[in-house]
């Protein structure tokens, strides 16, 4: 069941149009031989990252001890504008290697005694998230997959599956077959009054789709920077400031202490977000990241939606046209970043597509998500190259 668009000036497209536009895409090498499509598996980086390698090399060919509170500096900027993002305070987020890393943090800060020992999901999520729920068994955790039976979120089956028992409610902000987005606020409201906690990957879109986490109340955020967010190699996790002093991670590393950087041992658990950090961090990807987050903080979230809104609308009139089934929901406020097209022999038509430098992705259906550096000509340049693969 779909509720009724909640903002529907936010949710308006229109397309980023003239010479900030197309300063904008000037910034993303990729760009120049091909159409990118394929932003919701692999984004682009920009040119500014070239910068960023030579630093860093500079810094390898020399000497680097001294280089790390620079790289701690740079860790936490990047940890910071993240979370101005979500719009959460400073030292709400923190940066690892993976989501995977970040989501088993998180877990093991529970100890799973009944009768609260229920991890309520779905079974559109990304196979990172059963995975490692069905791991964490072995400690007391009962996983309670809710079934769809289709592309989108079961939501009433959801909230009617969230009841005393549940500790956790781990669900994608949107699924990363088919794009569908859950009813946050809906599912935030029902976890939090049987007393659960709401756990969301939101990797699928980030970046694409805004996601006020203050304003939402939402317990627990994590994604990263190498889909929506312009960035390479590093995700992020977000804890709500007040429950942070509640958890406490068995899964840690000497970086998460409070005399961490004293490299004294830490009597405690370092302030705000920083006591779910793990052991001696890579700063390389952070560095690299934030280059592609400043470009996009500069176009503004509300912005990128409404362009990414108009492309993706585009590729909706454009299958229904050609008579292409769309597994994506159609309003505008149920869809992310992508569009899921049902076609035959889908994968070998991604591989043909390719050959003619029209880039998407494949998994189970095809995917096409444009990015706000893209453009509505772009759009019809793929149409049309799909249109002659499947002979229309």
């Amino acid at each position: 069941m779909s509720e009724p668009d909640p903002a529907p000036d936010r949710h308006r497209p229109q397309c980023l149009d003239g010479a900030a536009h197309a300063a904008l895409r000037a910034e993303f090498p990729l760009l120049a031989d091909r159409v990118y499509l394929n932003n919701n598996s692999t984004g682009t980086v920009p040119r500014g990252v070239e910068q960023v390698l030579g630093g860093y090399w500079e810094t390898l060919r020399t000497w680097r001890d001294d280089v790390w509170q620079g790289w701690h500096v740079g860790l936490d900027r990047y940890a910071d504008s993240v979370a101005a993002l979500l719009g959460a305070p400073p030292g709400s987020v923190v940066t690892d290697a993976n989501l995977s890393t970040l989501l088993a943090r998180i877990a093991s800060c529970f100890d799973y005694r009944p009768p609260r020992d229920r991890i309520v999901t779905t079974d559109l999520e990304y196979p990172t998230v059963p995975f490692i729920w069905n791991a964490f068994r072995r400690y007391g955790a009962r996983l309670d997959v809710v079934g769809t039976g289709g592309p989108r979120f079961d939501e009433d089956t959801l909230a009617a599956r969230v009841d005393e028992r549940t500790l956790l409610v781990c669900v994608s902000h949107a699924s990363f077959t088919s794009g569908a987005t859950i009813d946050l606020p809906r599912l935030v409201a029902r976890a939090h009054e049987v007393g659960a906690l709401v756990v969301v990957d939101a990797f699928q879109t980030v970046g694409v789709v805004p996601l006020d986490v203050t304003a939402l109340g939402v317990d627990v955020v994590l994604g990263g920077a190498h889909k929506w967010l312009c960035g390479v190699g590093t995700a992020f996790l977000y804890v709500r400031p007040d429950l942070v002093a509640q958890l406490e991670p068995a899964a840690t590393g000497w970086q998460a202490g409070d005399r961490a950087l004293t490299f004294l041992p830490s009597t405690g658990w370092a302030p705000g977000a920083q006591r779910f950090a793990g052991g001696t961090p890579y700063p390389l990807t952070s560095l690299i990241s934030q280059v592609g987050l400043d470009l996009l903080a500069g176009v503004g979230i509300d912005a990128i939606r409404r362009h990414s809104l108009a492309l993706t609308q585009r590729v909706l009139d454009r299958a229904a046209a050609a008579g292409i089934d769309v597994v994506s929901p159609t309003e505008p406020h149920r869809r992310g970043g992508v569009v899921c097209l049902d076609v035959a022999d889908g994968e070998a038509v991604k591989r043909r597509l390719v050959e003619r430098n029209m880039i998407c992705s494949w998994r189970g259906y095809l995917r096409v998500g444009p990015h706000v550096y893209n453009t509505l000509d772009e759009v019809d340049a793929f149409m049309d190259a799909l249109d002659k693969e499947l002979g229309r």
